[in-house]
C-alpha cells in the first residue's frame, strides 16, 4: 500500500498509509545515538499514553498497537481542519464550534491533560464533532498555571489565524470551558498570564 508523507516537522514526519496515520519520530544526528533513542522512545510512549487517556473522554485518534518504539499508528481522521475551514463558516457556526472547543478542552483539563499546542491546526471538524489531534507537546499537570497557559496559546492562535472575529470566538471558548469545576480560577490566572505577555512585548 502506498505511503504518503503529509507533514514533515522538526520532531516527526506524519505518514498517511491507507486509512491510518503513522507518526514517526525522526532521528537527530546531532544527538548521541543512545540518548537520541532514549528521548524518542520516551516521547513516543508519553504521547501514546496521553492519546489513550484522552480518547476515553474526547474525540481524538486512539493509538493502535505497533511494535515500533518510535512510531504511533492511529486512525486517519477525515474531516475539516479548522485552521483552513473555520473562517469560511458563518459567524454563528464559528461561535458554536468554539463553544464546543472550550467544552472539549475542559474535559482534558478535568483529567489534568495539558495539550501544549492548542491551535486550530490541531482540531478537525467531523460532522458536528471536534477532534483534537497531535499531543506531541502534551503532558500531565494539575497546575492552574499550566491550564491557563494552554488556553492562552489557543487565544493567540485565534488572534493570529482568525483575527476578524477572534475576540468573540475566544469568549465562546471560555463559555464552553465553564463546565470545568476549576474554570473560574483558571480564567483568573489567564488574565495574569496575558498581562505578563503584554509586559514582555514592551
Amino acid at each position: 500500500m502506498k505511503q504518503e508523507i503529509i507533514q514533515q516537522g522538526a520532531e516527526a514526519k506524519i505518514i498517511l498509509n491507507g486509512g491510518f496515520i503513522i507518526k514517526d519520530r525522526i532521528k537527530k544526528q546531532y544527538r548521541i545515538k543512545v540518548l537520541d533513542e532514549k528521548i524518542r522512545k520516551r516521547r513516543t510512549r508519553s504521547e501514546t499514553k496521553l492519546l489513550e487517556k484522552a480518547s476515553r473522554i474526547i474525540h481524538c485518534p486512539k493509538p493502535l498497537q505497533t511494535p515500533d518504539f518510535y512510531k504511533i499508528k492511529m486512525p486517519f481522521i477525515k474531516g475539516k481542519k479548522l485552521s483552513e475551514y473555520l473562517n469560511s463558516f458563518s459567524l454563528k457556526k464559528q461561535k458554536e464550534i468554539c463553544k464546543k472547543i472550550g467544552h472539549e478542552i475542559a474535559k482534558l483539563h478535568e483529567i489534568d491533560i495539558i495539550h501544549g499546542d492548542l491551535t486550530t491546526s490541531n482540531m478537525i471538524l467531523v460532522d458536528e464533532s471536534i477532534y483534537i489531534i497531535d499531543f506531541g507537546l502534551g503532558y500531565i499537570s494539575r497546575k492552574i498555571e499550566d491550564k491557563a497557559v494552554d488556553l492562552h496559546l489557543l487565544k493567540q492562535a485565534l488572534e493570529a489565524k482568525h483575527f476578524e472575529n477572534w475576540g468573540e470566538l475566544f469568549k465562546k471558548v471560555l463559555e464552553g470551558y465553564k463546565n470545568y469545576k476549576e474554570s473560574k480560577k483558571i480564567r483568573e490566572r489567564l488574565k495574569a498570564v496575558e498581562k505578563r505577555g503584554r509586559y514582555k512585548k514592551h
